[in-house]
């Protein structure tokens, strides 16, 4: 974990109370795609955490929605604006189990941590296939980018407005995959999880007290124990995630 503090470079809207932010500062706290950031926010007490969508050596790139009165102030933010962030939280994916053919399927604000994920994938010459799901064709973002990098990419939205019509698990029918990756509600994430023919590995997401552990907050059961999604997590392989009934 390392405290930067971050410039506010841009801060637009990409989608319905979508927004993509970019941070300028030192991002060498970062080690890992699916890792996340928690971020003060003048007036709240505790920090938002946001996944990384993408990162280099000078900028953050994170994708957010706007779900409550923290975020809704983070999406007035303007450029030049300063963020006291903690960085580098979060195990993130193991790239090294993915084998020759891997599926990333994302729901939602699920979406942004597989782009950093599909980039470092394609660069060490995986072949892709990107499932992303939504509820609306107003709801899209980011086909394109994941297209840019070459891969297999098939969008399902709920109402059938564009692409595939119903869920993630629509699109997974029929696709051959050595490993898989996925992020989103833990809804589709249990989707996912019975409809899954390999291993892979979920990221959760949970409310978070203080995002590094110390708090217990956000522990869950897992096969091998108590986990931190914080911490621990936010990352699980398939094979110990316990489903809460």
């Amino acid at each position: 974990m390392k405290r930067v503090v971050f410039t506010v470079k841009s801060n637009k809207a990409i989608a319905p109370n979508v927004y993509k932010m970019i941070l300028a500062g030192d991002t060498s706290g970062i080690t890992n795609c699916g890792q996340f950031v928690n971020i003060a926010i003048d007036g709240y007490y505790l920090r938002r955490p946001i996944s990384v969508c993408d990162y280099d050596d000078k900028t953050l790139t994170l994708i957010y929605k706007v779900v409550g009165k923290g975020t809704e102030v983070m999406s007035k933010m303007v450029e030049g604006t300063n963020l006291d962030t903690l960085t580098g939280l979060g195990n993130g994916y193991n790239t090294d189990a993915s084998g020759t053919y891997v599926m990333l399927i994302g729901g939602g604000v699920g979406v942004p941590p597989l782009y950093n994920l599909a980039k470092k994938l394609r660069a060490d010459d995986k072949e892709v296939v990107v499932i992303l799901g939504f509820n609306t064709k107003s709801e899209i973002f980011y086909e394109k980018e994941f297209m840019a990098l070459g891969c297999k990419v098939k969008v399902t939205t709920v109402d059938g407005s564009y692409g595939i019509k119903g869920f993630v698990t629509n699109a997974m029918d029929g696709e051959e995959y050595d490993y898989f990756y996925t992020c989103g509600p833990e809804p589709m994430l249990r989707a996912v999880y019975n409809a899954s023919k390999t291993s892979g590995e979920f990221s959760f997401e949970e409310r978070m007290g203080c995002g590094f552990g110390a708090c217990m907050g956000c522990s869950c059961k897992t096969l091998y124990g108590n986990k931190r999604i914080c911490k621990d997590g936010p990352v699980l392989k398939k094979e110990e995630i316990i489903w809460e009934k």
